[in-house]
């Protein structure tokens, strides 16, 4: 069970607590105290969470990397070598045969080809078309939506930049993000209503000329 925090100043709190009105001094003091206590709290779990995280890693190191200790240099070796087997070491290869690169952790293949292990669950190929019929299939994240690997993302991001741009809006940069479709007809009808307001001024000035003429 977690330990109770105790709040700092709870003897002025309950001193105050009966009162019917506070002081605007009282008020900003008592949130500026518990602003302050809660940001050494979030100071002090954040520590905590990163010892955690180096215990971790050293756990995760000691399993499938080596040992700190020289005498273990041969214990470690026959365990680097099952491990191999499971495709849990460092030092293990890719599995496709002309591929150089070392394979991932907890898996027999490197990251270009990730997408050969059919119990892996972390990634999906880049869909962006490349030529005709033919996918990127580059590995990317599962998270990542659109599914498209670095250089396409930026690529389709130029694309719609210039459908935006022959649509008569402007962009100012590819890498920001697409406008939503409710900023797109917002701008839309916005020009549309510039147009009309335009064209009703020329009107009404093509009118003004017409009459002045007639009265000359």
């Amino acid at each position: 069970m977690a330990d109770s925090i105790t709040i700092d100043g709870t003897d002025e709190d309950l001193a105050l607590s009966k009162s019917d009105y506070l002081s605007r001094q009282e008020v900003l003091r008592r949130r500026s105290r518990r602003v302050k206590q809660l940001a050494r709290l979030y100071k002090a779990h954040y520590w905590s969470l990163m010892e955690e995280l180096k215990r971790k890693h050293k756990e995760y190191y000691w399993l499938y990397g080596k040992s700190p200790f020289k005498e273990d240099e041969k214990k470690n070796g026959e365990q680097n070598d099952e491990n191999n087997k499971l495709g849990l070491g460092f030092q293990l290869k890719c599995q496709i045969s002309d591929c150089k690169d070392k394979a991932m952790a907890l898996t027999r293949f490197c990251h270009k080809h990730i997408l050969k292990d059919t119990n892996q669950m972390l990634y999906r190929g880049c869909n962006f078309p490349i030529k005709s019929g033919q996918l990127c299939k580059k590995p990317i994240l599962r998270s990542i939506n659109p599914p498209h690997c670095p250089v396409h993302a930026q690529a389709a991001e130029k694309h719609l930049q210039r459908a935006l741009k022959r649509a008569g809006l402007n962009v100012s940069s590819p890498s920001k993000l697409a406008p939503k479709l409710h900023v797109v007809v917002a701008e839309y009808v916005r020009q549309i209503q510039s147009k009309r307001r335009e064209a009703q001024r020329k009107s009404a000035s093509k009118i003004k000329i017409e009459e002045k003429t007639s009265e000359s």
